[in-house]
Parts: structure tokens; C-alpha cells; sequence
């Protein structure tokens, strides 16, 4: 079915394939922020943002070293510690999230420092009202789409923070590597041939449950979003060690027929005793839960290794959606559920 590509192009009528096939080109865009993120005095740093504007923090926690205290914010309300030495970094792709919305302004009434990250709206309004540093990100079919665009605007306003030194030249190095990797996984490359189409098939039917270590948490975190909005299925994600002293023990008591998917994230960066527990659990398992289907991540670095992991993380969740006979793009629900906020 998947090496159908009239079939592919009537249920994926918004090309999210190519699109994410393309996403190398994200890393390459060049954000002119103005007014210019002014250096110094920076104690700490909240991001605030939803779904998959907050992923992009989630991942630049992973992929830079940020040498102040960053946290990322998924509510209404920041932290009771910020003041005027916080940086504050509100996104939104719409510029109309309503929880990011009510961020920017608790922190302008605290005097925070305050960037923008926004495609628009609201957001980006209050942004130019105001004079705070404003980033545009380019124009996606959805937010999801355009986490490398928003991890690029991430960097560029760190560095001009004096935060992080050429986080953003550090992004625009593996473009062609991830370019590389890309290939294998296009909708002309024959499922025989294609690693994507192939977890794709293994995991339709059921409710993946995506697993990590603390540094490929954010990947863990992108494949469940995938899962959730591309193929429309129910996902969940877990980390090592943490998964060792609580849900370790919730696989253990019920018949091993369930409906669930399990897939490892592996990586031969990860701390070596992590290593060991994904191979110990599995082993202690065997029986009592699915066997882990186990993704090796590709590339030399941390930051090579969690591109490959988002990039073949959204091939294949794309590819199962095909599966599922659906459209990858839409998410109709979440846009009902907003109207009914109102």
C-alpha cells in the first residue's frame, strides 16, 4: 500500500511528506529579530508554549549548553521566582495560544524581559506594541511542521542574549547530513527499501509507547506527538532511568497480549548504566510486555542524532497515518475544541 504513490498523494493532500522531507532547510533559515535581544544580566530563562512550539525548547535544552537555570513552561502562569533579570521567551506558531498569550502578560507586569516567537496574531501584536524582540516564523501547513524553524529562532535569540555562543551556526551544520538521511525515507523509496514504511507497518493497529533516555527525552516526546497528530492514534513517552521506579513495574502484572507497541530510542551517547537498564528491562520484561522495537539513532553528535530521531520520527508517524487511511495534516478536533472555549 505505502509503495502506492497516487494513493499516497490522495491521502496526504496537504504533502506533509514533503514537506517533511524538506525540513533540512528549516536549519538553514536566518531569523532577523528586531528589535535586536539586548546581552546581560540574565539570571534565568522561562520558555512558555504549547505542543510543539514547546518542543523546540524541550530540544535546544538537549542540543545547547545553557549555562543559566532554563525552564520550560506548558500553563497559564510563570513561576513565582521570575523578575526583572528573567528572560522570558513566549511562543506561539499562531500567535493566538491562549495559555502563551496570558504569559506575555503576567511577564510584562513583573517587568521581565520579554521575546516573541510567533507566525502572527495576537502575539506578535503585543510583541510590537510593547518593543520586545520579535521573531516571524515562516508560514507551515501546521505548528509541528515547523519545530526546526522555531529550535532556529530558539538559538538566534540565545546567542543575542549572550546565553549561548553560535548555538545558531551550531544548527546550520548538520543540514546536510540530516539532507542525507532524508532520502531514505521518501515516498518513491520502495518499503523493501525504506526503514520508515517498514516501522510504519509494524506499528499500525496499536498505541506506541515511546521511550528514552533524559537527553532524547524531546525525540521520545516529538515521535508521541507525531503519533497523536499525524496518525491520530493514542501514544505515550517515558524516560530512562526514570521509567525503572515506577512504570517498570506496571508492564509486569497483566498478559503480555496488549495493545501496545513499544519502541526504544537507543543511542551509543547515552550515559553507559542507561544503556544497560533499556537492556536489562527488556530482557526482565520478556513475557510480560511487547518486545521493544528498537531505534538505533543515527549521527556523530547529541545534535545529529536528535535531527535523525525527530526527521525518522515523522516519516514514520506520517507513513502509519497512510496506513490508518487518513490525512496526516488535519487536526479538526483541537480546532473544535478551541471554539468551544470561546
Amino acid at each position: 500500500m505505502l509503495d502506492d504513490l497516487k494513493m499516497i498523494h490522495s491521502r496526504d493532500a496537504q504533502d506533509a511528506l514533503g514537506i517533511a522531507g524538506k525540513q533540512y532547510e528549516q536549519l538553514e533559515h536566518v531569523f532577523e529579530i528586531t528589535p535586536q535581544v539586548k546581552p546581560g544580566n540574565i539570571e534565568n530563562i522561562i520558555y512558555a508554549g504549547m505542543g510543539g512550539s514547546a518542543l523546540a525548547a524541550l530540544l535546544a535544552g538537549s542540543c545547547f549548553e545553557i549555562p543559566v537555570p532554563f525552564e520550560v513552561v506548558r500553563d497559564y502562569t510563570l513561576p513565582a521566582y521570575v523578575g526583572e533579570n528573567t528572560l522570558v521567551i513566549t511562543a506561539s506558531y499562531s500567535g493566538n495560544t491562549e495559555e502563551t498569550l496570558s504569559v506575555f502578560n503576567e511577564a510584562f507586569r513583573k517587568n521581565c524581559r520579554i521575546a516573541v516567537i510567533a507566525g502572527g496574531g495576537k502575539l506578535a501584536d503585543m510583541a510590537n506594541e510593547h518593543g520586545c524582540p520579535l521573531a516571524i516564523l515562516p508560514k507551515a501547513q501546521q505548528p509541528r511542521y515547523a519545530v526546526l524553524y522555531n529550535l532556529v529562532a530558539v538559538a538566534t535569540i540565545l546567542d543575542e542574549a549572550g546565553i549561548t555562543v553560535s548555538a545558531r551556526e551550531k544548527l546550520h551544520k548538520p543540514a546536510e547530513f540530516l539532507k542525507d538521511a532524508l532520502k531514505a525515507w521518501q515516498a518513491d523509496v520502495p518499503t523493501e527499501k525504506n526503514p520508515a514504511k517498514k516501522f510504519a507497518k509494524e506499528m499500525v493497529g496499536s498505541s506506541p509507547v515511546i521511550y528514552a533516555s533524559s537527553l532524547f527525552a524531546p525525540v521520545a516526546y516529538k515521535w508521541k506527538i507525531g503519533f497523536n497528530e499525524n496518525a491520530k492514534n493514542v501514544a505515550w513517552q517515558g524516560t530512562y532511568p526514570e521509567f525503572n521506579h515506577n512504570e517498570f513495574i506496571g508492564w509486569s502484572s497483566h498478559p503480555i497480549d496488549k495493545p501496545y507497541k513499544v519502541v526504544d530510542l537507543r543511542s551509543n551517547l547515552d550515559y553507559p548504566r542507561t544503556q544497560k537498564r533499556f537492556e536489562v528491562s527488556d530482557r526482565m520484561l520478556s513475557g510480560k510486555r511487547p518486545a521493544a522495537h528498537v531505534v538505533q539513532l543515527q549521527g556523530t553528535d547529541v545534535l545529529e542524532q536528535i535531527l535523525w530521531g525527530v526527521a525518522f520520527g515523522d516519516f514514520v508517524t506520517i507513513y502509519t497515518a497512510l496506513l490508518n487511511g487518513l490525512n496526516p495534516t488535519p487536526v479538526e478536533l483541537v480546532e473544535k475544541f478551541k471554539k468551544e472555549l470561546q
